[in-house]
């Protein structure tokens, strides 16, 4: 599945990686799970509520999430992942 990066996640990422470069290779690895399959279980993928309706979670690490939607492309009509932020649980949620 395709990955769409948002504004947002561009700017959080760059500002993860210039304060933790050496978290690039597990960002990278997850990132690489999550356009293959989305609920590989290593993953930890689930639907969030509430505020974030509509959106879903993955783990990073144990403390660090990745927040995205599943949204449609209107030019091809394929699904397709829009990373929307990252961070730790409680700057996420």
């Amino acid at each position: 599945m395709q990955l769409v990066w948002s504004p947002g996640f561009s700017r959080k990422l760059k500002r993860i990686l210039r304060q933790n470069p050496q978290v690039k290779s597990q960002i990278e690895q997850t990132l690489e799970r999550l356009a293959f399959d989305p609920f590989d279980p290593r993953l930890g993928t689930h639907k969030l509520k509430g505020d974030l309706v509509d959106r879903w979670s993955c783990s990073v690490s144990y403390s660090d999430r990745i927040i995205f939607q599943f949204v449609e492309n209107p030019e091809t009509t394929e699904a397709e992942i829009l990373l929307l932020t990252l961070g730790s649980h409680d700057d996420v949620y």
